[in-house]
């Protein structure tokens, strides 16, 4: 269905009379006649008529709120979309916290969570649970009054998230009004189909810019974005899992989602409920071996004690409810065939092998790729060209090579040895005493400069809009750009002559370049790219030398106290940063940036003497509610320091959603204390 986009009549010339009576009827079975479709297509997956003849609908339905303006209210089904961009999105307070829950993931500690839960409610009490998928999406919280949904927020921290009403409105499995005058908060799964994020990735590519990584990616960016247009085309879909209203709604959870589903909300229909432990374990199983088969991505399921008032016996601990628990699956495994192994180059010259496989379906993805890391993983899983392997994703994102399968072998399977040269430009590679990468030197070779070109446009560096790796590879190509300062040299003329592109395209890459001069020096030195100089190091450096011609003043010698004074800032680090520097090709590059007029200087700071972190570190992770960048300066303000990892004397590590591993292993080995983003806030409040 296309009527997403389309723009909704104008209220400018509103008739004051009323439409004739026959009119009016028309509307209104036109207007129950489109939801009705609208509820087919977007909640039951089950559309009666075809996209052509509903587009038609719908235009009727704009022909005759253009003609008699009168008609227009704010739920018809042409107020979707508002024409306001907006320039902010401000914060609202939860009507209750939308508390996290806790992790689980196997058989003994779903035990242990059914042990606690009946050692928390009055001997000998029944007690059934809801088992739902956990879907994987945005979270929002959907209030309706008096029937009509008039406010909608992302989870944000738990307590408080950002308003993001007009974009909630352009879901269309979501009903702008529902027959019950009663106040209900809900809580809702905001996602975006596997099938529609193929089509969202193909049109985004042809537009050149980054295709999104999976699903939940795509929906949460897409909830907070300033224009409401742009969202109605990201086909998002939502699916309410919480009545937050409870023993007002309905005696039990499962009854609610039920009542919800026949109010017309969009539920996702798949719970069951459990008798006891083992039920609880059959509903998983049958989740978990349903999971390629839904449409949209899970990472789990949810146990929830599905009697309200057990719920509030039960209540919650300072961080999780008591009464309900995520069961996390593991990483989801595919078998594909390895059809040969190439090698990539990367922005610091590290050569990458990088196994070429049998297209196969991972985690809502067609992987086609994988990584093999080096060398050494190589000869540890003995992989060959003509292998059967397993692949997973990398904290769901990157995949790789996991296990081969070596009875599948024919004997025909080829080993394979890291090349000699780069594959690129052909340089000798090298290896750097201690390291297992290899590395090709030359700074001028064409993947280098297209990895660079790619890693200094992006979000956390100098967030260059329009330009995507299918843009920079022809301005590399064409010898338009052979390094970032070339970007702020191209023309209309000499961009819009590309394949694919045109003026339009052109200037809109033109004004995105022109915009990111006026980033701050610390996004300059993260986009840079300097060895070991993440974007922590680069916010404290950027404190310390306040701009670009202030850092090219320095000498030598004074660079290095400088940077060795900086809290974190270990001889690696600063050797690395120095040797950047005053190299004469970075440096020609650095004196090309500032004569450009790149980058703007570092606001001044306030000295904080003293506040409620003064003393203490922190190292920040996850996927969290907003910017990293916004969190870091919070506990600046508020006298805490950054660290970039977690080391011997790191206080605490601040998580979000997907935390790795390796974050979580340094901080039970050093000491560190963690923190949820929540808890943080309270810290910064006091």
């Amino acid at each position: 269905m296309s009527a997403d986009s389309a723009p909704h009549a104008s209220r400018k010339s509103k008739q004051t009379q009323a439409p004739p009576k026959d009119v009016a009827e028309l509307h209104g079975e036109l207007v129950r006649e489109v939801r009705a479709h609208d509820y087919r297509y977007y909640v039951e997956n089950d559309p009666t008529i075809s996209d052509r003849d509903y587009d038609a609908l719908y235009q009727k339905l704009r022909d005759l709120e253009a003609a008699f303006p009168a008609l227009v209210t704010d739920d018809s089904p042409t107020q979707r979309v508002s024409d306001s961009l907006r320039t902010d999105l401000r914060k609202v307070r939860h009507v209750v916290p939308m508390i996290s829950l806790d992790n689980t993931y196997n058989r003994e500690q779903l035990a242990d969570f059914v042990r606690r839960v009946k050692q928390g409610l009055p001997e000998n009490a029944e007690v059934r649970y809801c088992v739902e998928p956990k879907l994987d999406g945005g979270s929002v919280e959907l209030v309706y009054r008096n029937g009509s949904l008039v406010e909608a927020s992302t989870r944000g921290d738990g307590i408080q998230g950002e308003e993001i009403t007009a974009n909630a409105r352009t879901i269309r499995s979501l009903p702008l009004t529902i027959p019950i005058a009663d106040p209900v908060t809900l809580r809702a799964e905001v996602v975006i189909y596997r099938k529609d994020l193929t089509a969202i990735n193909e049109a985004r590519e042809q537009e050149g810019e980054a295709p999104f990584a999976n699903p939940r990616n795509a929906a949460s960016g897409s909830l907070r974005m300033l224009d409401p247009r742009v969202v109605a085309k990201r086909r998002l879909r939502a699916m309410v899992w919480q009545v937050v209203e409870g023993q007002a709604f309905a005696a039990s959870h499962s009854q609610a989602l039920e009542r919800a589903h026949t109010l017309g909300l969009p539920t996702h229909g798949l719970h069951k409920v459990a008798e006891d432990l083992e039920g609880v374990i059959r509903a998983i199983e049958g989740i978990e071996e349903k999971r390629k088969d839904y449409p949209f991505e899970i990472d789990g399921a949810v146990v929830k004690v599905d009697d309200f008032q057990q719920q509030q016996i039960l209540g919650n601990t300072s961080k999780f409810p008591r009464w309900a628990i995520a069961y996390k699956f593991g990483a989801e495994r595919a078998t594909t065939r390895v059809l040969d192994i190439l090698v990539q180059v990367g922005r610091t010259g590290a050569l990458t092998p990088v196994a070429v496989l049998q297209p196969v379906e991972l985690a809502g993805t067609t992987v086609s790729r994988a990584s093999l890391h080096n060398q050494e993983i190589i000869d540890t899983l003995d992989v060959r060209i003509g292998d059967s392997v397993s692949i997973e994703k990398a904290g769901e994102i990157i995949p790789q090579v996991v296990a081969v399968d070596a009875s599948q072998r024919s004997g025909k399977e080829v080993a394979y040895l890291m090349p000699r040269a780069c594959p690129v430009c052909g340089t000798a590679s090298v290896r750097t005493e201690g390291e297992v990468l290899l590395r090709c030197p030359n700074v001028r070779c064409p993947a280098i400069v297209k990895a660079a070109i790619v890693y200094f446009s992006r979000r956390f560096a100098m967030d260059i809009d329009h330009l995507g790796e299918s843009l920079v590879d022809q301005l590399v190509e064409s010898g338009l750009v052979g390094d970032v300062s070339d970007l702020y040299t191209l023309t209309l003329e000499k961009v819009a002559a590309l394949e694919r592109m045109g003026k339009k395209s052109a200037a809109n890459l033109l004004a995105g370049i022109l915009a990111s001069k006026d980033q701050p020096f610390d996004r300059l030195l993260t986009g840079l790219g300097i060895e070991s100089l993440g974007q922590v190091a680069a916010g404290q450096l950027a404190q310390e030398v306040r701009s670009l011609p202030d850092l090219l003043n320095l000498s030598r010698e004074a660079l290095e106290e400088k940077a060795t004074a900086i809290h974190g800032f270990g001889p690696k680090m600063v050797e690395s940063l120095v040797r950047y520097v005053f190299d004469p090709d970075k440096r020609s590059l650095l004196q090309k940036l500032q004569a450009l007029g790149v980058s703007r200087p570092m606001p001044q700071v306030a000295e904080v003497a003293e506040g409620p972190l003064s003393g203490l570190s922190f190292c920040v992770t996850g996927v969290l509610s907003r910017k990293r960048e916004d969190i870091h300066t919070d506990i600046r303000n508020a006298g805490g320091s950054i660290q970039e990892r977690v080391t011997q004397g790191t206080s605490y590590l601040v998580i979000g959603e997907k935390v790795g591993k390796t974050k979580l292993d340094a901080a039970k080995k050093h000491g560190a204390k963690l923190l949820t983003e929540a808890e943080l806030d309270a810290l910064l409040k006091k």
